[in-house]
């Protein structure tokens, strides 16, 4: 083990002299300054305790030891004083030393044991710093660990969130391939809706839960017989009520996916009216959120201007105007005039 290091600070040579005589007989490393001054030039924390006598030239004992503290440097410091100057002993506690002794030094094992101890005190605020390093580091650690760990759930979430999205979307995409009037109807109202939530400045999150509710918006025409939307001619009330339940079918379907939540509120709504004649809920305007009224608009636009087996469809003018002849009845008017701003700025 490596000899403890030791700072004494006197001007008196003699004292000095006889300070470091006796500490290195003990086995201690000294290095001796003859002021405070010098004290402060030479202390770093390789030392392991600092003697400083209290009457000095220039820096005092106390103005030194207050410099030394301000450089948080932990080493227990004693002070040297007279053995008629308790007061200054006393001061010297009150300051934060961490003893003192008296001088002459007559009583050697006293002073030995006094040292050691300061040198335990040190070796303890060490080995408490170490620790304390340690600690930081490992938490720095863990918390890097966690972090990573946590990127890569997230990752996984997400990849599995879109994998579920995208087997969903196969499906539907798949319905609609059957019949020749509905294919691509769920991609062009995907695009539509995506156009319109960028002219009204949606945030990237909400065309986002935009994007997915377009994709999904007629799942739920997977399990219900739809086929009498192809026949010519209006359909029957008993028709009509059984292609009325795909909405709530829809949600249905995606209940379960608990981060597709508000896109299943958007699934179940997107049939619902500003005037609250819509199904399947008979909500009005301010029931509805901004989302499911641009799928609304997204999708009786699609509607109106593709082909179907029952009727001949829209020229883009005209279902526009049928936008606006609906606009605060069926549709809400700020999606209405933000869709048909993008409509005519594309066609030229």
């Amino acid at each position: 083990m490596a000899p403890s290091k030791i700072l004494i600070a006197d001007d008196d040579i003699l004292v000095r002299e006889a300070v470091v005589k006796i500490l290195e007989m003990f086995g201690h490393e000294v290095v001796a300054v003859d002021s405070g001054e010098a004290a402060l030039e030479v202390v770093s924390d390789e030392f392991d305790v600092i003697i400083l006598d209290i009457n000095m030239p220039g820096l005092d004992g106390f103005e030194t030891f207050s410099k030394i503290k301000e450089r948080n440097l932990e080493i227990p410091v004693l002070f040297f004083t007279g053995a008629g100057s308790m007061e200054y002993a006393v001061r010297a506690i009150n300051l934060g030393a961490y003893d003192f002794i008296t001088k002459p030094i007559e009583d050697l094992d006293l002073f030995d044991v006094k040292i050691r101890r300061a040198i335990e005190k040190r070796m303890y605020v060490l080995k408490d710093r170490a620790y304390r390093q340690n600690l930081e580091i490992e938490i720095q650690a863990k918390t890097k660990e966690l972090a990573e760990k946590n990127r890569l759930l997230e990752q996984y979430a997400h990849e599995l969130e879109n994998i579920t999205v995208n087997t969903m979307l196969t499906l539907q995409t798949a319905l609609e391939e059957k019949d020749p009037y509905t294919a691509g109807h769920t991609t062009r109202v995907t695009a539509y809706a995506q156009q319109i939530g960028a002219a009204m400045h949606l945030p990237t999150e909400e065309l986002t839960v935009l994007r997915r509710a377009c994709q999904l918006h007629d799942i739920g025409k997977l399990v219900i017989d739809v086929s009498c939307i192809q026949k010519p001619g209006p359909l029957t009330e008993e028709e009509w009520e059984q292609v009325k339940k795909h909405p709530e079918v829809g949600e249905n379907i995606i209940k379960p996916l608990r981060f597709l939540r508000r896109e299943g509120n958007i699934v179940r709504h997107h049939h619902e009216r500003m005037d609250g004649k819509g199904y399947p809920d008979g909500l009005t305007g301010d029931e509805l959120d901004i989302l499911t009224k641009i799928v609304t608009v997204a999708d009786s636009y699609d509607a109106m201007t593709s082909k179907r087996s029952y009727k001949v469809n829209m020229r883009p003018e005209e279902a526009m105007a049928e936008l606006r002849r609906c606009s605060g009845t069926q549709f809400d008017p700020e999606v209405v005039e933000a869709f048909i701003s993008v409509l005519e700025k594309k066609r030229g």
